[in-house]
């Protein structure tokens, strides 16, 4: 197993010392320990260590909370607290920026190795989370029709670029709407109603076309015939977590269909 690699910020040389024997004892690689925040930041981006273990009070203008939150956000890097302060308002300061735990001195090495194989872990995973949400969002775009993805109540998560075009709708306008809002569908035939997608897919499973000339009604009010297919989005346990609808625009597939049925009719009447 590769060797993790931590960065140490501490501005005592005592403590900083005792936290570097702890993390080796531990089976760490310490790359470097820091004294300011504004040397962890530099050495976070010159060194990119898996983990860094931050104290909160440092000397210099910024603080361990200010450098946690700027390595955090530039560099994707776990950070884990270490500070003798527990008061109220710094602990509400430090969890805005997201650590991956805080621990109080005087803390025992197996405190500290808890912690930091738990910020190890967990940092992997929601990297891995990542990876697989910009994979499926590569392979959503990448697909030639219009897809849009939503949750069980209808609520929409993804929508790629082709569904955009047609419905007049920017991602940034419809991520959170209910999919009724922007996925605007009716009947060419008066009088007719068209099922909610959604429901569908989870009641019947996949399913192909709602009802026969079904019209998109687009954010500027085009209206586009299309074709539509449902389907549920399952976890492992075969749950349904979502909802995803394709569609694509038929206009000329119906003028084809048109014009071979005139040109049958005229033959015919020959």
């Amino acid at each position: 197993m590769t060797e993790k690699r931590i960065l140490v910020v501490e501005d005592e040389i005592i403590v900083a010392e005792d936290i570097r024997r702890s993390a080796q004892h531990m089976g760490y690689a310490v790359l470097s320990v820091a004294s300011s925040g504004e040397e962890a930041v530099k050495k976070a981006h010159e060194l990119n260590p898996d983990l860094v273990l931050m104290d909160i009070m440092l000397n210099g203008k910024m603080d361990g909370i200010e450098a946690a939150e700027q390595i955090r956000s530039c560099f994707n890097i776990p950070v884990i607290y270490l500070t003798a302060y527990s008061d109220e308002k710094t602990f509400e300061r430090a969890k805005i920026t997201e650590p991956f735990g805080y621990v109080i001195k005087p803390f025992k090495e197996r405190e500290l190795h808890i912690n930091i194989e738990i910020a190890l872990y967990k940092h992997k995973i929601e990297k891995r989370l990542k990876e697989s949400k910009q994979w499926l969002s590569a392979v959503i775009n990448g697909i030639g029709d219009a897809v849009i993805a939503t949750d069980t109540e209808g609520i929409i998560k993804v929508m790629n670029p082709i569904a955009q075009a047609l419905t007049g709708w920017r991602q940034e306008e419809v991520s959170g709407k209910p999919l009724a809002e922007v996925f605007i569908i009716i009947s060419e035939e008066e009088g007719r109603e068209v099922e909610n997608p959604v429901a569908k897919a989870i009641r019947e499973g996949s399913f192909y076309g709602l009802m026969e000339r079904t019209v998109l009604v687009s954010k500027g009010g085009t209206k586009i015939p299309v074709d539509i297919i449902g389907s549920p989005i399952k976890d492992e346990k075969e749950n349904v977590i979502g909802v995803v609808v394709i569609f694509y625009d038929i206009l000329e597939r119906q003028r084809t269909e048109e014009m071979l049925r005139k040109s049958a009719i005229k033959t015919h009447v020959s």
